[in-house]
């Protein structure tokens, strides 16, 4: 079963999403981010931590959907899939959550797992499945990989991929942002997903971090040429962040996609990398610098520049967060908006400059 017809059935199924101190915890950006982008009908979240109280006011996303303390609670709302929106610490689930998946394969449901660990054939779960069930491990490898070779760059198609200052703060958002808006104005985009959110809510791409290191780039490069002859414009979600200590998934990006514009993601007021207070982030411009450096490799590579930033001001309100991107557009000289809260047009109006500016080159193909 391949990702893109797995997907197709979460979007034709109704789903429940556990997501057990996700929510206000730093633990669901899966669930998260399919409540604010699945198109998927979603008839119940399970959070014993906020159970009864009100998605919209918790999470400002606008979707009026209960909020339950068990998977035994949301079979009442009959569900057909349990996705699996939270990511624990080192990807394995409490034995008290693992309790509760077994309870959904019983009473029926399939699975959408986008844990490191295997569901599909865990000797707990695989004997209570029934032949219309299935278990979609979304961190899978790719087949026939190789190793990157930077042919992406012979392609025609502009290729925008998100970077940040640090990870899980809103590349895949931005991405998803930028995709909708180049799709209603026209133009043929398309969303590659990276991530195992981005893969339930897309279909296409590759979950990076399932794929052994040497091959990594090579995984991307694959993906990038599968679709880059099709389409005029291809929007590739971020991992990961060169800043963080513990990160490894931007380099494989940047070789693999071979970019043509970068889009830096950076969460306003942040001055530090997330439960790594010593590793300070650097001022936006020289960040900027650091990733238009590491991306033309010393000249081994094309010159590729971040066109703009996108802000996240979640935990701000209107009035600061608009401050807050006036100051970055000032030291910068860059345009910068939240493409969540205001829109990516800015952004995808960057990407038409700065295609208009390399028309004449060979990753300048003309999308405007």
């Amino acid at each position: 079963m391949t990702a893109e017809n797995t997907q197709s059935k979460i979007q034709n199924s109704k789903i429940a999403i556990l997501l057990h101190n996700g929510i206000q915890g730093t633990s669901g950006k899966t669930g998260l981010s399919l409540l604010r982008y699945s198109q998927a009908e979603i008839v119940a979240v399970i959070d014993h931590q906020c159970a009864g109280k009100s998605l919209p006011e918790l999470t400002k996303i606008p979707r009026d959907i209960p909020i339950v303390a068990s998977v035994a609670e949301a079979i009442a709302f009959d569900p057909e899939v349990l996705v699996i929106g939270i990511a624990p610490s080192g990807g394995a689930l409490p034995d008290e959550w693992f309790g509760e998946i077994k309870q959904a394969v019983t009473s029926g449901l399939s699975v959408v797992n986008g844990l490191h660990s295997s569901l599909a054939n865990h000797p707990e779960i695989q004997p209570l499945l029934r032949p219309t069930q299935w278990i979609w491990d979304v961190r899978q490898e790719p087949q026939g990989l190789t190793i990157a070779t930077g042919k992406a760059r012979t392609l025609s198609c502009r290729r925008v991929l998100t970077v940040g200052t640090d990870m899980a703060i809103g590349k895949m958002s931005t991405s998803l942002e930028l995709n909708a808006t180049a799709q209603r104005r026209g133009f043929n985009s398309k969303f590659l997903a990276t991530g195992q959110a981005g893969l339930m809510i897309a279909g296409n791409g590759i979950a990076l971090d399932a794929v052994r290191v040497d091959f990594a780039a090579g995984a991307v490069e694959q993906m990038i040429m599968q679709f880059g002859k099709t389409h005029d414009l291809l929007i590739i979600e971020g991992q990961g962040s060169l800043l963080h200590p513990g990160s490894t998934a931007t380099l494989p990006l940047l070789r693999g996609t071979q970019p043509t514009d970068l889009i830096l993601v950076h969460r306003a007021n942040q001055t530090h990398i997330r439960n790594h207070p010593s590793v300070l982030i650097p001022p936006l411009p020289k960040v900027i610098e650091f990733y238009e450096m590491v991306v033309a490799a010393g000249g081994a590579m094309e010159a590729v520049r971040v066109i703009g930033i996108a802000m996240n001001t979640f935990h701000l309100d209107e009035v600061t967060a608009k401050e807050a991107i006036a100051q970055i557009e000032t030291e910068t000289g860059l345009p910068c908006t939240d493409p969540v809260r205001f829109g990516a047009d800015l952004l995808l109006d960057a990407v038409i400059v700065g295609n208009r500016q390399q028309a004449t080159g060979k990753s300048g193909k003309n999308i405007a």
